[in-house]
């Protein structure tokens, strides 16, 4: 009972956060606020993350376990490696459309936090590397793995440019460049 309760109170911690780290940035995002948003008491929080990044890295892997899993359902979607990754551009031309969009977690992340923080770059270049290894996986049974790196540059690309242009443009760009690299 009392281990139940410890695992409802963290995930309470660590959804708040991940709504407020979203939303509003990790350095817009007070400790302060993530108590009150979330209904603990300080010590509760603190006995459960000794520090706001202890907080950043939990949402780091849950968004990285959710998006790998968003990825690979929208590849798998494709009927071949071609069609397989013009299947992840479509899920970022959704995603991006969506009202609640806000850019990548992991970009907006990694353009907020000092190059000291060397444990949350690790955990985002893991996410990272794992969008790069989709490609690899993708494109390697027909021998066009090589060009994965190529197509991970168009992703990432495509995002930044969404998160500067608010727009899907940069996305269906990215999709009609990777359909002729990979035709």
């Amino acid at each position: 009972m009392q281990k139940d309760r410890k695992n409802a109170v963290r995930q309470t911690i660590i959804d708040t956060a991940t709504r407020l780290f979203y939303k509003q940035g990790y350095v817009n995002t007070g400790i302060n606020q993530i108590i009150e948003e979330s209904g603990v008491v300080k010590s509760t929080l603190y006995a459960t993350f000794r520090t706001k990044e202890d907080i950043l890295m939990e949402y780091l892997i849950s968004s990285g376990a959710s998006t790998d899993a968003a990825l690979k359902a929208a590849s798998d979607k494709g009927k071949d490696p071609k069609a397989k990754v013009l299947a992840v551009f479509d899920y970022l031309i959704d995603l991006v459309q969506e009202k609640e969009y806000y850019g990548c977690n992991f970009l907006n992340i990694i353009s907020e936090i000092p190059a000291e923080a060397e444990r949350v770059i690790k955990q985002i270049q893991k996410q990272k590397n794992g969008v790069r290894t989709l490609f690899f996986t993708i494109l390697e049974p027909i021998g066009k793995e090589d060009l994965a790196d190529n197509i991970y540059v168009l992703f990432e690309g495509a995002l930044i440019a969404n998160k500067v242009h608010h727009k899907v443009w940069p996305v269906e760009s990215a999709k009609k460049i990777a359909a002729k690299i990979l035709s």
